[in-house]
């Protein structure tokens, strides 16, 4: 009845709340990412809470992964230890299930398949590659290096990964591993481990190689639609693997087709700082619903551009995207369950991460508001 409760409140726009300092969005956005690896019995980051059926999902170790160094950030930034001994927590636990092979497993720890995919080693650099900087500690650097060797193993002389997709999603050749690329980055920049750098331009080089004429990349999208659209999420996750794979690899094309997408894309935002969740290979739009996480990478992306390029009109739309999502954090609730979390879709009934509230919604948010408050000083937000 929950679920219900909140679709009709999202339909009829009464989930909009005004709108509160950043410093107040963020600290509910941190504690409930806390309470997210609390409602698990381990030391991951539960996938989600399901408001309709009352309960955490199993820890994820891919999202896991890319949590670690947004609570680091924040302990660091606002002076608050407590989320990064949670951060350490979560990569001690992440190298507890690490494979044999050194790869990621791909979906939940409680999914029947257990076995290494891409995408989800590729985002686990991350925090392994910030709490080695944060720490220091030794188990921290083997795995990392022990993942990054793996996704070298995998990948084709051309730069592409066709082996190891996860099973649990229809598309096969991912366009968006440009994020798993810019893991590669992070790894490089912690080990001064030049040929991790490499490997990561060969494959932004990869997808690049397969844009059309304006702009797209093809299989960029967790699933396979009839229209070949792609969500705001893994659009975004192209777009910064893209991006910072360029700044590192000093390749100005790189760049320069990340801040082409990212222009393409604000070109349909809505009036109320919101993306249609889906875009075509026209770089159109046909839905009404949001996918909440996408606004939030679209924000990060922007904000990065406009200060790597200088093309500061992006920031009013990085700026009008994490006002809508602030909108519909819901800081009233007594119900910590949700209270301080951002879902996946509004309404919350919408196609992706449906009456859920998946970890990464929150994670990046926080980056989001974080880079926003924070733009002259913070480069390495993952």
């Amino acid at each position: 009845m929950r679920h219900i409760q909140q679709l009709i409140k999202d339909k009829l726009g009464l989930s909009r709340q005004p709108v509160q300092a950043i410093d107040v969005h963020l600290k509910a956005a941190a504690d409930w990412l806390l309470q997210a690896q609390r409602g698990t019995p381990d030391d991951g980051v539960a996938h989600s809470f399901d408001i309709r059926k009352g309960k955490w999902n199993a820890s994820y170790p891919e999202t896991t992964g890319y949590v670690i160094p947004t609570l680091y950030d924040y302990a660091r930034h606002y002076q608050a230890p407590e989320y990064a001994q949670a951060a350490t927590r979560m990569t001690r636990w992440e190298c507890e299930i690490q494979l044999e092979d050194g790869g990621v497993r791909a979906g939940t720890m409680d999914a029947e398949i257990v076995a290494p995919t891409i995408f989800n080693t590729g985002q686990a650099l991350f925090g392994w590659a910030s709490a080695y900087l944060n720490t220091g500690e030794e188990d921290f650097r083997r795995a990392l290096v022990r993942a990054s060797d793996w996704l070298l193993a995998a990948q084709d002389e051309d730069g592409a990964w066709r082996r190891f997709s996860s099973p649990f999603t229809t598309s096969k050749l991912n366009s968006y591993n440009t994020r798993s690329a810019f893991g590669l980055v992070r790894a490089a920049q912690a080990l001064g481990e030049d040929r991790y750098l490499q490997a990561a331009i060969a494959n932004v080089d990869w997808a690049l190689s397969r844009k059309a004429g304006n702009g797209w990349l093809p299989d960029n999208c967790l699933l396979q639609r009839p229209d070949n659209s792609a969500l705001t999420h893994t659009i975004a996750y192209s777009i910064r693997g893209l991006l910072e794979v360029g700044l590192a690899g000093q390749r100005e094309d790189h760049i320069a087709h990340a801040l082409l997408m990212a222009r393409k894309v604000a070109q349909r935002q809505r009036d109320d700082g919101a993306l249609p969740a889906l875009y075509t290979p026209d770089w159109e739009t046909r839905v009404g619903w949001t996918c909440v996480t996408g606004n939030s990478q679209m924000a990060i992306n922007w904000l990065r551009l406009a200060r790597i390029t200088g093309d500061t009109g992006l920031i009013e739309h990085a700026r009008r995207a994490n006002r809508f999502n602030m909108s519909i954090q819901d800081l009233r609730t007594g119900d910590l369950n949700v209270r301080g979390a951002l879902k996946g879709s509004h309404p919350i009934n919408g196609e992706y991460m449906t009456y859920r509230y998946p970890n990464w919604a929150t994670k990046f948010f926080m980056d989001g508001l974080m880079l926003e408050q924070l733009y002259d000083k913070i480069d390495n937000i993952g």
